[in-house]
């Protein structure tokens, strides 16, 4: 398994929590941007800048992207994309991206767009918050401790 962060958007709280998850267990942490992205110094964490352009980060990703692995995303397209190659998707406030629901969410992210292409408000996601930020932790911990059950007895 390895983390791919789709790091442009991602919140420095969450890098932050991703950064000490990957120390912790040991698992292979990519940062995809179309900008530097500073990164600890770590033989688990690394930074990959890819050219500006649009989803050109999200394109690397999708490609790279391996059966098992973790993207960490906002990015509704991309993680229905993750998912497709057999990969996991978990958004920065915690919530995990799944075959079951991603439709519902392309679904919701279109019409949004299309009441924001007609000129209406629809305003924005509400701030980040302390439990967005735990909620996050705490899936992140899920997730990683189901995978190292599974490694642990292969």
């Amino acid at each position: 398994m390895k983390i791919w962060v789709d790091a442009d958007a991602c919140p420095v709280v969450i890098k932050e929590i991703i950064f000490r998850a990957a120390e912790r267990t040991e698992i292979h942490t990519i940062l995809v941007a179309n900008q530097y992205i500073r990164t600890p110094p770590s033989p688990f964490i690394q930074s990959l800048q890819v050219s500006k352009g649009f989803d050109e980060a999200d394109n690397e990703i999708v490609k790279r992207v391996n059966p098992g692995d973790l993207v960490v995303t906002s990015d509704i397209p991309l993680a229905a994309d993750v998912l497709k190659k057999g990969g996991q998707g978990l958004n920065p406030r915690g919530e995990p991206y799944s075959t079951e629901t991603i439709a519902a969410l392309l679904t919701m992210r279109d019409f949004m767009d299309n009441l924001r292409g007609s000129g209406i408000d629809t305003g924005g996601p509400p701030p980040f918050s302390m439990n967005d930020r735990k909620l996050f932790a705490s899936q992140l911990d899920r997730i990683l401790a189901i995978y190292l059950r599974q490694r642990k007895s292969d």
